[in-house]
């Protein structure tokens, strides 16, 4: 992600601006799209992605070197197609106005309501970790509210970006959707834009960037950060279940996802059945790394950053268990970086300071349920816990005693793909939500409407105040008794 300055008018392309403000002044020019119209344009999202999966999926692969075939249809196609199915089915309920209740005694025969309405122009900036899901997931509840959008991709993403410039021009006019390429520096330009609301998915040192800079326009921002997210494994629980799901997130789309299993919490007599069980699964699974169904690293720097993470954790005394047996190489032009579990770790190595986003798997023993919160609990909210056990105490203490953005109870990751519940993080991980009804609401005014009614008790409150005012506050003081 490009680093993000402060906010200098000077720095805005004319490009840029020009885009915005068509898009601007179409909206202006039909503000409050009906039922219809936002149901055409989320077909029309489904019809670009089904009429050009194949090159989409292609895209994704080659701006990884190598992105497995089934994680990009799993984790990017079907949500965003089965989203945007879910999202028709549920609109109308959601555009409809809500009457809400009135004081009869002061305000007799008026009326209330509340209205979802669209913003207007919403600035969408993408990672390009899962850069189809992390575009199409914010314009499905972005059109289902009624807005246009000017799409930011990443620089890692220009196969893709190409491709979605190329295509959407069929779809959906510029003043409705477009989708731009970070070229260097165009991430500082966009988020300086006076957009309507604004969402950031990445970094949270970027996103702080990206918030001060919205706030120079007092744009509203919707945070989706990342962090360090557990895994904690209950006394009670299947250890050989507890691998096969935790190796499965942990090398799926090879470890680089913000929601995926972090770190891992184990009870101090479970290690070595776990380290025993994670080398069968991994050898059953990725017999070879160089296979396609083994995800490449996104680029160079980031392939010798997870090394030098590997590196810093053993030279300061963690113990490195290769599950590849030695399949990998530091010069692999594939990027295909060997998985490891790392036992032994401590505080001052940099695997457990800041978030991995590659395929290793720290792994710290605790003694009792509360070592555990309050482990978790000093350190920065996470973007998600993930507690597996049977014991339904266990699950609700973990839930009520560790805030993170979201939970998945006896496995990890999944409750990010469920439609009718939102997704955001807490604190460092960050801040407003999307998906389902609640993206809706994000992405519009929630208007409220006070309709005047046939009887105005006012009249006898206006001035000059005497004794009927005197008697009309009397007995409306009395009344909240």
């Amino acid at each position: 992600m490009t680093e993000i300055a402060a906010p200098t008018e000077a720095r805005q392309s004319p490009a840029l601006k020009s885009l915005l403000e068509n898009q601007r002044q179409a909206h202006l020019a039909n503000p409050a799209q009906d039922h219809t119209q936002r149901v055409n344009d989320l077909k029309a999202l489904a019809r670009m992605i089904r009429e050009h999966q194949d090159e989409l999926v292609q895209a994704v692969s080659r701006d990884y070197g190598n992105r497995s075939l089934h994680e990009t249809l799993f984790a990017e196609i079907y949500p965003a197609l089965d989203g945007i199915k879910d999202t028709i089915k549920r609109l109308k309920k959601w555009m409809k106005p809500q009457r809400r209740h009135i004081d009869f005694t002061a305000f007799p025969t008026s009326s209330t309501k509340v209205i979802p309405q669209p913003l207007g122009v919403v600035g969408v900036i993408v990672p390009w970790n899962f850069p189809i899901n992390l575009s199409f997931g914010p314009l499905i509840n972005i059109f289902a509210a009624g807005n246009r959008a000017m799409v930011k991709m990443s620089e890692n993403s220009r196969n893709l970006t190409a491709l979605l410039a190329r295509i959407s021009g069929d779809y959906f006019p510029e003043d409705k959707l477009v989708f731009i390429e970070e070229t260097g520096g165009v991430g500082v330009e966009f988020s300086t834009l006076k957009f309507d609301h604004l969402i950031f998915t990445g970094s949270g040192a970027t996103g702080r960037k990206v918030m001060a800079a919205a706030a120079a326009n007092l744009t509203p921002v919707t945070l989706e950060l990342g962090g360090k997210s557990p895994a904690i494994v209950g006394p009670d629980y299947d250890i050989d279940t507890a691998v096969e799901r935790v190796l499965f997130w942990k090398l799926f789309n090879a470890g680089q996802i913000c929601t995926t299993v972090d770190y891992l919490l184990l009870p101090e007599d479970k290690v070595d059945a776990f380290v025993e069980k994670a080398k069968k699964v991994f050898r059953k699974r990725y017999p070879d790394i160089q296979h396609p169904d083994y995800t490449s690293v996104i680029d160079q720097r980031s392939f010798q950053r997870i090394w030098q993470t590997l590196d810093d954790a053993v030279q300061k005394g963690a113990s490195a268990i290769d599950l590849t047996d030695g399949q990998g190489s530091r010069d692999d032009p594939m990027k295909k970086f060997p998985a490891h579990l790392l036992i032994h770790v401590s505080e001052e190595m940099d695997v457990m300071k800041r978030e991995i986003f590659g395929p290793l798997l720290p792994i710290k023993t605790y003694k009792n349920r509360e070592e555990v919160a309050a482990y978790i609990n000093s350190g920065d909210r996470p973007l998600a816990i993930y507690p597996f056990t049977r014991d339904k105490n266990l699950q609700n203490f973990y839930i009520d005693n560790v805030m993170s953005g979201g939970v998945s109870v006896n496995n990890a990751v999944l409750h990010v793909g469920q439609h009718d519940i939102p997704f955001g993080g807490v604190g460092e991980s960050g801040m407003g939500h999307y998906h389902g009804h609640e993206g809706f609401l994000t992405f519009s005014k929630l208007r409220p409407v006070f309709y005047q009614g046939p009887l105005d008790p006012l009249k006898l409150l206006m001035p000059p105040y005497g004794k009927v005012a005197d008697k009309m506050m009397k007995l409306m003081l009395r009344l909240t008794k």
